[in-house]
């Protein structure tokens, strides 16, 4: 059986690709995917400017295949509004792994870092535990630390922002 990541790649590599219909099976599981066209054909009648009799024209027109939508709800920890502009020039620190997030060392410990904590591209920020090992992330970058995206203890995926760092 394949993971839920093994799908998603598939899916964007068919979604990629110029691919119609793909079936996978393995094991009595199958995996079939269908992309749609989105080709409409419009059938208009053409303006008469004389008295001539004009048969009617089809016209093909292409609309671009729909695209799945993800949704990713991540709660906000911090207290500060950050507004759209100023948001396009925040760091994400995203996760390098699959993983449960956790905020601090141990449990009983503070925190590495909260909003308006300053930290240096060396700074550990989190804790991300992948296979009972316990990875720690560090900043990438020089600054503040505006927002905190996710929840500790809180299951996070590869790619998934982590915190929003205004550089400095």
């Amino acid at each position: 059986m394949l993971k839920v990541q093994e799908i998603r790649e598939l899916i964007k590599l068919v979604d990629q690709s110029s691919i119609e219909e793909f079936t996978y099976e393995n094991e009595g599981s199958k995996i079939k995917m269908k992309k749609n066209a989105g080709k409409q054909v419009v059938v208009e009648p053409a303006r008469v400017v004389q008295e001539t009799p004009v048969a009617p024209q089809a016209v093909q027109v292409a609309t671009p295949a729909p695209t799945p939508e993800v949704q990713v709800e991540s709660p906000k920890l911090g207290t500060q509004e950050v507004n759209a502009q100023e948001e396009a020039n925040l760091h994400k620190i995203t996760s390098p792994m699959v993983g449960t997030f956790y905020q601090s060392p141990s449990p009983d410990a503070d925190a590495y870092v909260k909003p308006g904590s300053k930290v240096n591209k060396n700074s550990v920020v989190c804790i991300v535990e992948a296979m009972k090992l316990f990875n720690e992330i560090e900043a990438e970058v020089d600054g503040e630390i505006v927002e905190i995206l996710v929840k500790d203890g809180q299951l996070v995926e590869y790619g998934q922002p982590l915190f929003l760092v205004k550089p400095e």
